[in-house]
């Protein structure tokens, strides 16, 4: 099966008339962030057969792919089509078509959530906390919540004096714990749209006390010249008592009742998996530790306030249904509430044995199409390298490299891999990795290049340096325009370059301008 070619004017009419699409983007992340589609879903080519069978699961549904004009898109198709993908197109000219026909790029990551929430801040107005106003509030000993609505992951890097970790989702699902009724609330994150959907979600989920978002998060915080602490511990999250919990699942029934949002039980999410004319996610939009001790077979976790967030992280289908599974509903209440003015289809599941009970049958479960990669161990690499019979080609992305890599390891990224083979003159590549499926796809295409002497490294770069291996830090290598695997756009704003947060701010207020009339109307905007 060869893959169709379609002009880029045909690409953007069908990511915008209304039917299920996938925009699917190869290039590298440092690539993507630097200018990209805004429905275009992330997918390197690096780590393409990992990731599309997650954010694409259904086989039959329409994909486009977009490369940087390199044909590296023809080669995607073909991976895609050997996973029994059958409907896949390629963009003609890639990126650079796209920008030269004049339709709006953007930079960053996230674009189409981050715009969701600065939409929503033009509709709902909520309530906002100057970083000065806050320290007043500190000082004059006033009684208030105040909560970073990040994952435990970004909270322990930063946050402002004080604020607790409860994600977004989170706080709503446990208010009744977290917080007195009339308890004035404030919400952080890192910058502006997770505290902006987090204190609207909050009001919706029924708190009668004022709520309001710290203006520009952590990063408003240090512009105002307040310290952020680091290395933070998040705290275990509050456990609802049964009346507590009662009172979530009411509170997300009249949520749900309110704006009309969809619901599904066991019996109607098989009917959704059964039919192919529609892609159906399946996401447990609970806490990590609930999904973990009670899962629901073919869930994929995805906590409700960074569905909302990172949606294309998940959802790379335009326009696909969704079922958000919870145990008390609003978590996923919410999360649907977002989701479908963002132009999805969400039904809310609420847990019951037979959901747990339900057969897994999932298609995205399907071995990469690669030949076993022999491993070799560190000693007898050295041994090969010294002898000149090896050379070590190093997988890791290309700040880790830079940091610290054996002495004499080439680097390298999948993309580059088959034009490799003329730089090593024969010799056999040991390969360096993090990850044995980058691995395993790296070596498919190094061996179509013409390599056939391939091992991985057992261990990897730390079992090298054990072993004794010499190691050299190259600051410049590869150089800037070489490290396609890394955003460098404001990629310091969390490590006290101010000027990377002013610049971080200025374009995230600055997204809703980019819109233009037709991705506009993607946003199914809901009002109070």
């Amino acid at each position: 099966m060869s893959s169709r070619i379609v002009q880029v004017e045909e690409a953007r009419r069908r990511l915008h008339d209304g039917g299920e699409i996938a925009l699917l983007d190869v290039r590298e992340a440092g690539q993507f962030g630097e200018a990209h589609p805004l429905f275009a879903t992330p997918c390197p080519y690096s780590r393409l057969e990992i990731l599309v069978p997650r954010v694409v699961p259904r086989r039959t549904a329409p994909v486009l792919l977009l490369d940087a004009g390199d044909g590296l898109a023809a080669r995607a198709a073909k991976r895609l089509e050997a996973l029994g993908y059958t409907n896949v197109s390629v963009v003609a000219g890639g990126m650079p078509a796209w920008a030269a026909a004049g339709f709006p790029v953007y930079k960053g990551v996230n674009v189409p959530s981050k715009t969701l929430g600065e939409l929503a801040e033009q509709i709902w107005h909520p309530s906002m906390i100057t970083p000065e106003q806050l320290t007043a509030w500190k000082a004059e000993g006033r009684k208030f919540g105040f909560f970073d609505a990040r994952p435990a992951d970004e909270y322990v890097k930063m946050r402002v004096p004080g604020a607790a970790c409860l994600p977004n989702g989170e706080l709503a699902h446990r208010l009744p714990v977290a917080a007195d009724p009339e308890t004035p609330l404030v919400i952080t994150c890192a910058g502006r749209t997770r505290g902006i959907i987090g204190a609207i979600g909050v009001n919706l989920a029924g708190h009668t006390g004022p709520v309001l978002a710290l203006e520009n998060g952590t990063q408003g915080w240090a512009l105002a010249g307040g310290p952020l602490e680091r290395g933070n511990r998040a705290a275990a999250f509050p456990k609802l008592s049964p009346a507590e919990a009662e009172r979530t699942r009411a509170s997300a029934h009249s949520l749900i009742e309110r704006f009309g949002i969809a619901t599904v039980d066991a019996a109607g999410i098989e009917d959704f998996l059964a039919d192919d004319g529609m892609t159906t996610y399946l996401l447990d939009v609970r806490s990590a530790a609930e999904a973990t001790a009670d899962p629901i077979p073919g869930a994929e976790h995805a906590p409700s306030g960074q569905l909302v967030q990172a949606t294309d992280q998940w959802i790379a289908v335009r326009h696909a249904r969704l079922v958000l599974i919870d145990n008390l509903g609003m978590r996923a209440a919410l999360a649907a509430f977002w989701l479908r003015q963002l132009g999805y289809h969400p039904h809310v599941a609420i847990i019951d044995d037979a959901m747990r009970r339900r057969v897994h049958r999932d298609a995205a479960a399907m071995p990469l199409p690669s030949p076993a990669l022999p491993s070799i161990m560190p000693e007898e690499a050295l041994r090969h390298v010294a002898a000149r019979t090896a050379v070590f080609v190093d997988l890791r992305g290309s700040f880790a490299y830079r940091e610290n890599h054996v002495d004499g390891a080439i680097w390298l990224v999948r993309p580059n891999a088959e034009a490799f083979a003329g730089t090593i003159c024969a010799r056999t590549a040991l390969l360096i990795a993090d990850d044995l499926c980058v691995a395993e796809l790296a070596a498919m295409d190094l061996r179509e290049g013409g390599i056939v002497a391939l091992h991985l490294v057992e261990g990897g770069h730390k079992a090298l340096v054990y072993a004794g291996a010499p190691t050299v830090a190259t600051p410049d290598t590869p150089s800037d325009a070489r490290a396609i695997d890394h955003l460098f756009f404001v990629h310091d704003r969390h490590d006290g370059n101010l000027e990377s947060s002013r610049r971080y701010l200025a374009w995230e207020t600055g997204l809703i301008d980019q819109l233009d009339d037709v991705e506009r109307a993607e946003y199914r905007l809901d009002r109070p």
